[in-house]
């Protein structure tokens, strides 16, 4: 299962519910490990669930990002595009609203107004940075002490 996993509960509540696993990634980001500038991972504990919205990528597929300067703008306009980073689907610079690429790595490097910042549809329920370590173990809660089912 992968999106809407938060919690253990709602791991627990899928696994027994038939899935193998679940896949989490926006709870990650919040971590001290991650490799992404402070910004980005801030961006994620400071957001509210007003500023998670919809947004479109290039090539037509919907994805949540927080609220920024650049998903403001995308609604009334485009972005121009400066560099070609050979993606798997190429786009045509005239007619591409923006590229998706220049706006992960912006982010990803700090510029979290002018860069896309994807998040799940949960990230406004973070609330702090933690290390990996805690995450697992919060994520783990009591189900070592359920050998019906097994992670």
């Amino acid at each position: 299962v992968a999106g809407g996993v938060f919690t253990h509960e709602d791991m627990m509540r899928y696994l027994n519910l038939g899935a193998s696993g679940v896949q989490m990634a926006t709870r990650f980001v919040a971590t001290h490990e991650c490799d992404a500038h402070p910004n980005f991972k801030n961006a994620f504990v400071n957001c509210k669930k007003e500023d998670i919205e919809l947004t479109i990528s290039p090539v037509g597929m919907p994805g949540r990002a927080i609220r920024n300067k650049l998903t403001e703008t995308l609604k009334t306009q485009k972005v121009k595009i400066t560099k070609c980073y050979d993606c798997l689907i190429p786009c045509n610079p005239g007619t591409t609203p923006y590229c998706i690429s220049s706006a992960l790595i912006k982010s990803v490097k700090g510029d979290v107004e002018n860069g896309l910042v994807f998040c799940g549809g949960n990230a406004y329920r973070i609330d702090k940075l933690l290390y990996v370590k805690e995450l697992i173990d919060e994520m783990m809660g009591q189900s070592l002490a359920r050998p019906e089912i097994i992670i």
